[in-house]
């Protein structure tokens, strides 16, 4: 059997978009309980669990009360987990199930086809990532010191995550080479990217591989952007992330472009 490839129209089809981009939303809104209220119920219980078992003995944290310190940090993990899991977790049922050839008939470009599944993806994330954010607020009062820059780490996170989760879909042919990835990559990325600890408590080596860690910097900006205080340089952070965005872009415009693994 021959890869399928999605099929173009001339122009932009800006319909085609909006409606597999709806249609991606429309799914994860038609499970509340387990896309969005379940990864913020764990966010509050890793705010709970370190908050009881080391707020008494870590006070503060960079200069910060312990539980402000990690609260951003915690947003930023469960946006990073629900914007990866639902376009790689939708591509793998489509493909599992043989439903994916309804999605590659119309006429959809590649760049379509990925703004459609990163949008939908990036919309859960940030999400599930304000969600937790109004729910941790009767625990950790938390107004942001530079709104506009938690907004722009927060949305360049939501986009990079769903478009890995679009190149992993695109790969992965069922659900354990899916929870692989997410097992033995992005949450160990996540967790040593220092969401509950400073880097500048690390020795000088591991303070320069948490750096060479692009969760690092995902985290650490959407951390300022609240407690005005950053591990790294902000302006590193940001040209990593646009870098990270435009180059898993391209990955997935090439691997959409040659129909890659997209077999019903």
């Amino acid at each position: 059997m021959t890869d399928f490839q999605p099929r173009v129209a001339d122009g932009v089809n800006w319909y085609g978009a909006w409606t597999l981009y709806q249609k991606e939303v429309r799914h994860f809104l038609k499970m509340p309980a387990h896309t969005v209220f379940a990864p913020t119920v764990t966010g509050l219980l890793f705010l709970a669990i370190f908050t009881l078992a080391l707020g008494g003995a870590v006070r503060q944290m960079a200069g910060v009360p312990f539980v402000e310190f990690i609260a951003p940090g915690l947003v930023m993990m469960a946006l990073v987990h629900a914007a990866f899991d639902n376009p790689a977790g939708s591509l793998v049922h489509g493909k599992l199930q043989g439903c994916i050839a309804d999605v590659l008939m119309p006429p959809i470009s590649p760049g379509e086809f990925i703004a459609g599944y990163a949008l939908g993806g990036a919309t859960r994330g940030l999400m599930v990532g304000g969600t937790l954010l109004v729910l941790m607020q009767p625990f950790v009062p938390m107004a942001p010191a530079h709104p506009a820059l938690a907004l722009f780490y927060a949305l360049a996170t939501a986009v990079a995550l769903a478009l890995l989760g679009l190149i992993v879909g695109l790969w992965a042919p069922k659900w354990d080479q899916l929870a692989m990835v997410n097992s033995f990559t992005i949450t160990p990325l996540a967790f040593l990217s220092g969401v509950f600890y400073s880097i500048e408590r690390l020795p000088v080596a591991w303070q320069t591989a948490a750096q060479l860690n692009p969760f690092f910097y995902m985290i650490d900006g959407f951390r300022y952007g609240f407690i005005d205080r950053a591990d790294g340089s902000l302006a590193v952070g940001a040209a990593v992330l646009v870098a990270l965005d435009v180059a898993l872009w391209l990955v997935c415009h090439r691997l959409l472009a040659s129909g890659y693994n997209l077999r019903p």
